[in-house]
């Protein structure tokens, strides 16, 4: 029974892990972008850290829910497609009704859905998805498996600290700015 325990909180924690590190990801992938499409160094998030929350919930979904159809790379890649663009729409929409800003917009996009999302981004989400059941996961669970189940569990709890710490902050103080929102009441 306790290894049974014990088994399934290394599971969650793992979860975590990957929440964080698909966090973590997807804030370099936007620091990134806006370096070389604007020529400056922007955290373009919604929170202060160095993760962008919505790219761990897209992979920890994707991942969820899509694991079992590994043996069919075309269903990953329309699922994961479809999951993150929804995600990323309702994000949006969400983001847009409590701060009154957008963090993104895909107007100027050939095929955009009220500049939410667009074709492009989605593509990249169906690629993103197949990269990360076949390769990133399995990648990272076996290293997860290297790290000792105590200071595994110390790891998790610190960065779920610092992440809530700063998911608080930003309820009061959201990261906005030049480069980061667009107004939507002006």
């Amino acid at each position: 029974m306790v290894s049974l325990k014990k088994e399934i909180v290394n599971n969650i924690a793992n979860y975590i892990l990957l929440f964080l590190i698909f966090s973590f990801i997807g804030y370099l992938w936007e620091v990134v972008i806006k370096l070389i499409t604007t020529g400056m160094l922007v955290n373009s998030g919604t929170l202060y850290g160095p993760w962008i929350p919505i790219y761990g919930f897209g992979g920890t979904l994707v991942l969820l829910c899509l694991k079992r159809f590994k043996k069919h790379p075309i269903v990953i890649f329309i699922a994961s497609l479809l999951i993150c663009t929804t995600l990323e729409y309702f994000i949006s929409y969400y983001l847009e009704i409590t701060k009154g800003m957008r963090w993104w917009d895909y107007s100027n996009y050939l095929i955009n859905i009220n500049g939410r999302v667009c074709l492009e981004g989605a593509i990249v989400f169906g690629l993103a998805g197949c990269l990360l059941i076949y390769f990133v996961e399995p990648f990272l669970t076996n290293l997860f498996s290297k790290i000792p189940f105590t200071v595994k569990l110390v790891i998790v709890t610190i960065f779920i600290f610092l992440f809530v710490i700063d998911f608080i902050y930003t309820q009061y103080h959201p990261n906005m700015g030049d480069g980061i929102t667009y107004n939507t009441k002006a």
